[in-house]
């Protein structure tokens, strides 16, 4: 069985999801009996949102009888599943409120200035009319969600074998979920987030760091703003940027326009600045098949077009960047139908240049 590599784009709302889907040249045997007993379950349960997305998931969890034999494995699927189906459950409320998602250390005591500095970035954030999402611990986790309040809260509490609790602020809200996994914990940090602000901190807030990079920088989530965020006159980030210029880019190993994937501060008024800025005109991006469309609050005039597509030439293959109308996906999926939108061939390679392109189109 030959196997092709596709992308798909699946709409989210405001944000957009780009996944890898696997097109089958050669496609199983469709098994009619098998298919109306997974309609005739979901018509027992009443129906509801996505019903053939459903019955996919139906098939290919009867499927496990044949093809896992490993109890073990199973129970990864299961209790992914269930964690992943509980936390869109609890967003979805919220699906229209943008979010940034803190990273930091959990040792972090209150009397540091980093902090006092988590608290105060919390509070700001809040006040520009972001929630805040954080691991749910102590330390800067604690921080932020006292700096945003209970109401503008989530917590991502995640179970460890020394069984970490959730901190005060949040521990007894509604809003507050406890995973067993890592990777469906990420996944709902990286979905739900429209920013990430990190604070100095240990391995994990260096793999949160690193995957939000390589998300972005392969097209795998949505660019959104990255603001790493030192005490005043501190060298943590800044040490962490020479070590990424004198290995990474001189290696070649990045490209130098991947560095405009990140932002560096010790100013909690130019961090809110940096995030809430990146929202001034860009309001989100998609895949419609070939063509990636940017949603904006306000057209870029003939001119701008004209000298973006001169200016970004690199990085457009087909069609020009152009003006268009809400396309016939986005209306059946009803999403951002409102906004104006400006639409091109992208190389579906070159991210950092594309986040150029985003600053500049904030900047008209």
């Amino acid at each position: 069985m030959t196997e092709a590599s596709s992308f798909c784009a699946v709409a989210f709302g405001r944000k957009t999801l780009i996944v890898d889907c696997m097109l089958k040249t050669e496609r199983p045997p469709v098994d009619p009996e098998l298919k109306r007993r997974i309609q005739d379950l979901i018509d027992y349960k009443g129906g509801g949102y996505n019903p053939e997305n459903v019955g996919d998931i139906i098939e290919n969890a009867l499927k496990l009888l044949v093809d896992v034999k490993s109890k073990g494995d199973v129970r990864v699927i299961q209790t992914a599943l269930r964690e992943l189906r509980y936390a869109f459950r609890l967003f979805a409320p919220y699906a229209d409120k943008r979010k940034v998602a803190i990273f930091g250390s959990s040792r972090t005591m209150p009397t540091r200035m980093e902090y006092q500095q988590a608290v105060e970035f919390g509070r700001k954030i809040a006040g520009a009319g972001f929630m805040v999402i954080t691991g749910a611990g102590g330390g800067i986790m604690q921080a932020g969600h006292e700096g945003a309040g209970l109401e503008m809260s989530f917590g991502a509490n995640i179970r460890l074998p020394w069984e970490q609790s959730a901190n005060p602020v949040i521990r007894e809200d509604k809003k507050l979920i406890t995973f067993k996994y890592f990777f469906t914990r990420k996944l709902i940090f990286i979905r739900h987030s429209d920013a990430i602000a990190l604070f100095p901190g240990g391995f994990g807030t260096m793999d949160e760091g690193y995957e939000a990079l390589t998300l972005m920088q392969t097209g795998k989530s949505q660019l959104m703003p990255l603001v790493l965020i030192d005490r005043p006159g501190g060298t943590y980030w800044k040490t962490w940027d020479k070590h990424v210029r004198e290995h990474l880019l001189r290696d070649q190993l990045i490209s130098p326009e991947d560095l405009t994937l990140y932002q560096i501060t010790d100013d909690t008024d130019q961090a809110v600045k940096l995030i809430t800025r990146f929202y001034r005109n860009f309001d989100s991006s998609r895949f419609v098949r070939d063509l990636f469309v940017i949603r904006l609050k306000h057209p870029p005039s003939d001119s701008a077009i004209r000298a973006m597509n001169e200016d970004f030439a690199d990085i457009i293959i087909g069609p020009e960047l152009r003006r268009i109308e809400a396309t016939a996906d986005e209306i059946e999926d009803n999403d951002r139908v409102d906004l104006s939108r400006i639409a091109f061939g992208f190389n579906r390679r070159d991210y950092g240049r594309l986040r150029q392109l985003i600053d500049v189109l904030n900047s008209l």
